[in-house]
């Protein structure tokens, strides 16, 4: 396996540091993972260690305000700005791996970040793989706190307003330990700006999640306490693409590709890209 890594000038002249991990032998496709909230793409290394030895290349950026990336701690302008960097970096991925097929591998917030950018860019893409999407807002958010989030947007951006449970990620408590440890990963509460923008992305995709035509498979775990089960159904009710699937595990928690039923929900996923390569 060879690593590689680097930076590259992203949106509002941003820093964005990105990695990538390619096979010792040729190349069969590339997955381009797209992280979640408050992590970076270095925690992916289950995706790298199953997939690269396939002779798959992976690659991942860290968002702005992510990572070993540029900007405040979760801190971005619009959402958009996650679609900019995202672009140019799959630009470059299309550079360095000419002609081979793409598939895009989005993970919670990633899993809207995917679903959006696919909105104007899915011909550039061989198919997508869509864990846990942040898709849907949660039954547990009232209007009033919406309203808020708006309002704090606004006047105090900064503003932390909602923070994540660590011990809801998997259950396996070495992923959890080493998720708590892990310097890069943030675990202050998510600025308001950040909040709003992720729910005004929300609405944006159950209205035009119909515009997706390429193929997918989304995964999802019936017990994550992180994002709401249903967000993964309704992305998949949604999709015009007459080439989805979606697999629910029963009783995993947020990040299937860290439980302890991973080779399973290894194996889902490697059936399905052979069957699209």
């Amino acid at each position: 396996m060879n690593h590689t890594e680097g930076n590259f000038v992203g949106v509002r002249n941003s820093n964005i540091y990105y990695q990538g991990w390619l096979p010792d032998g040729n190349v069969k496709c590339v997955l381009l993972v797209v992280h979640g909230l408050g992590e970076h793409c270095g925690r992916y290394m289950n995706v790298v260690n199953h997939f690269v030895p396939l002779g798959y290349a992976v690659y991942g950026l860290d968002h702005i305000g992510h990572g070993k990336s540029d900007g405040g701690r979760e801190v971005v302008e619009r959402f958009d700005d996650y679609i900019g960097n995202l672009t140019i970096y799959s630009n470059m991925v299309k550079v360095w791996q000419p002609s081979k097929p793409i598939f895009l591998l989005g993970h919670s917030m990633g899993g809207l970040i995917v679903p959006c950018f696919l909105l104007d860019h899915q011909a550039d893409f061989k198919g997508s793989i869509i864990s846990a999407p942040l898709v849907k807002t949660p039954a547990n958010i009232s209007p009033l706190t919406i309203i808020m989030g708006r309002i704090l947007s606004a006047i105090a951006p900064k503003a932390g307003i909602l923070g994540l449970d660590a011990t809801g990620i998997s259950r396996d408590p070495e992923v959890v330990k080493a998720y708590i440890n892990d310097p890069l990963v943030f675990h202050g509460k998510t600025p308001a700006r950040l909040a709003a923008e992720i729910l005004k992305t929300m609405q944006r995709i159950s209205v035009e999640a119909e515009k997706i035509t390429l193929p997918f498979i989304t995964i999802q775990g019936s017990a994550d306490r992180l994002v709401d089960p249903g967000g993964a159904q309704m992305l998949y009710d949604k999709a015009s693409s007459k080439d989805k699937v979606i697999k629910i595990y029963e009783g995993l928690y947020h990040e299937v590709f860290n439980e302890p039923e991973r080779a399973m929900v290894f194996k889902d996923v490697e059936t399905w890209l052979k069957a699209h390569i």
